[in-house]
C-alpha cells in the first residue's frame, strides 16, 4: 500500500511547471507570434490579420465560419478582426445570396496588394526560428496531430 506522502508527491510532481505540455507549447506560441510583431508592423497588420490573409490568399471568397474553422478562431473572435479588416479596405463581407445567414468574406484589392508586401515574411520567420529543416517538420506534424485530435 502506498503511503499518502508518496500520493501526495505524485500528484505535486504532476503539477509542477516543468511536467505540464501546456507551458513549453504557451511559450513557444508566444515567441513565434512575438517574432511576427516587428515584421508585420509596418504592414500595419497584426498576427491575426495575417493567418487570415493567408487562409484568404490560398481561397478567396471565403464563409466567415469556414475562415473560423481553418483557424480554430470562434465568432466571437473573427467577427471584430474581420470588420476591422473591412474598414482598413482589405476585405469585403457580403450576405451569402442563396442563405442570408451566411457572410461571405473577399479580399479587395488592397488585400491581394498585401500579399506582394508579406511575401518575404516566412523566409524571415524562419531565420528567427532555431530549428533545422527536419525538426521543424517533426514540430509542426506533431503541433497538427495534436489540434487535429489524431
Amino acid at each position: 500500500m502506498k503511503s499518502k506522502k508518496t500520493d501526495t508527491s505524485s500528484l505535486d510532481d504532476a503539477l509542477k511547471l516543468g511536467s505540464q505540455l501546456c507551458f513549453p507549447l504557451y511559450a513557444a506560441s508566444r515567441k513565434i507570434i512575438n517574432a511576427y510583431t516587428p515584421i508585420l508592423k509596418p504592414l500595419g497588420i497584426t498576427y491575426t490579420q495575417f493567418i487570415v490573409f493567408m487562409v484568404l490568399w490560398e481561397n478567396d471568397n471565403l464563409a466567415v465560419g469556414e475562415i473560423g474553422a481553418r483557424l480554430h478562431l470562434d465568432n466571437g473572435t473573427l467577427t471584430p478582426l474581420l470588420k476591422k479588416m473591412e474598414k482598413e479596405g482589405y476585405i469585403s463581407r457580403k450576405r451569402s445570396p442563396q442563405d442570408e445567414r451566411t457572410v461571405i468574406i473577399s479580399l479587395t484589392k488592397d488585400g491581394l496588394k498585401m500579399k506582394d508586401k508579406a511575401r518575404d515574411i516566412p523566409k524571415k520567420i524562419k531565420n528567427c526560428v532555431n530549428l533545422s529543416s527536419e525538426d521543424a517538420g517533426e514540430l509542426y506534424r506533431i503541433l497538427y496531430q495534436l489540434i487535429d485530435g489524431e
